[in-house]
């Protein structure tokens, strides 16, 4: 049987994108067979699986999720096991938790459980923000009736083993946006016959970014990140009629991510009117805010403080989309992160990659969740 570094290292080498898992399923499934789980449910939104174990007696329900899919980076390890598909990584660590999501199954299987029962979900199409909500809404699960969620994210620019967890919400809403702008094409000496969407990109990247306001103590914190401008072709005789911007928005909640949608599309529509412009605007790939629950989080940290971990309790939530908020609209639910090291490279940076040592720390604390709750 292979280690669980063993297979960590296998996963990482053969990353596969949110909504393509399969192969990544097929591996998980094969592992976890092996340790004669009561329950495997297959195919549950696509390549996702739940695994249950459960005792003979009545009590609570847990929920523990791990995300499956990779990320479109280009990874720039030499190590042994570094990824051998192009331009497909693990470079934001969901190996990891696989792993340790498997860690947590051999654990369940050696030690029973006496009260209740235990969901380890395997989850797909996390990094798109589709595969929670999806997984939720599949028929294969909703017969499930969880008592409490929880996830965890490997997190650089903290103690290794240390359990950060955030005082209000884990994470940001964040949704995308992409704006398309038509004008008119023609030549390029004569630019008056036609309709160039270049000052309208101007004015649409200096209104948007005035409506940030960055300041995270405040309720309404916003920020809107432009990460793509396209206008035209590489064709110097021809000036340009079309123009596509992307941005990422967010906001500590989705009632100012609303309130921010509704003014860029006012300034779009004012900004596009104004230069002779057709405009078209599509939201996407929607994460909702990872919420706190109060009992939840508090069961994290007495669960740290018996395996003796540190506890490092984070004033402010997390900037980036996890889409475990859609369990946390759903369930009393409590996400934290596992420090990963100070000197670690950052998340989806192309030479990040997860360390070993955390698999045993990651096993141990969910461990001591069960244990606590099933007591």
């Amino acid at each position: 049987m292979q280690t669980l570094k063993e297979l960590r290292h296998q996963l990482h080498k053969y990353p596969e994108l949110s909504g393509n898992e399969k192969n990544t399923s097929i591996r998980v499934l094969q592992y976890v067979k092996q340790f004669d789980p009561d329950e495997i449910i297959e195919g549950i939104a696509g390549n996702g699986l739940a695994v249950v174990f459960k005792s003979k007696n009545e009590g609570p329900c847990i929920l523990i999720r791990c995300d499956l899919d990779a990320i479109p980076v280009q990874e720039t390890s030499d190590k042994h096991y570094s990824s051998v598909n192009p331009g497909i990584s693990h470079t934001c660590g969901h190996d990891g938790h696989i792993v340790i999501a498997i860690g947590l199954c051999k654990e369940l299987s050696a030690n029973k459980i006496k009260n209740g029962s235990v969901i380890i979900v395997f989850q797909p199409s996390e990094e798109n923000g589709i595969g929670a909500k999806a997984f939720l809404e599949d028929p294969k699960f909703k017969s499930f009736k969880p008592d409490y969620a929880f996830a965890l994210h490997n997190m650089p620019g903290f103690p290794m083993h240390s359990i950060v967890i955030p005082k209000k919400n884990f994470s940001a809403s964040v949704e995308s946006l992409a704006i398309k702008l038509e004008g008119k094409e023609c030549h390029a000496s004569e630019p008056e016959k036609g309709i160039n969407p270049s000052l309208a990109i101007a004015e649409i990247t200096q209104e948007l970014d005035l409506m940030n306001n960055l300041d995270q103590e405040k309720e309404d914190f916003n920020l809107i990140t432009p990460v793509c401008i396209k206008m035209g072709q590489v064709a110097y005789g021809v000036s340009a009629g079309s123009a596509e911007l992307h941005y990422t928005l967010r906001a500590w909640n989705d009632k100012t991510l609303d309130s921010i949608k509704a003014n860029l599309l006012k300034h779009i529509e004012d900004i596009s009117s104004k230069h002779n412009l057709s405009f078209n605007c599509e939201c996407f790939d929607y994460f909702p805010a990872t919420r706190t629950n109060d009992q939840a989080r508090f069961i994290i940290a007495e669960s740290a403080k018996a395996v003796n971990l540190e506890i490092i309790d984070k004033d402010l939530p997390f900037r980036f989309g996890e889409d475990f908020g859609w369990f946390s609209k759903k369930i009393p639910s409590c996400m934290f992160a596992l420090g990963s090291g100070m000197d670690s490279p950052a998340l989806h940076h192309s030479d990040y990659d997860f360390r070993d040592e955390l698999i045993d720390t990651g096993v141990n604390i969910y461990s001591s969740i069960i244990k606590s709750i099933l007591a």
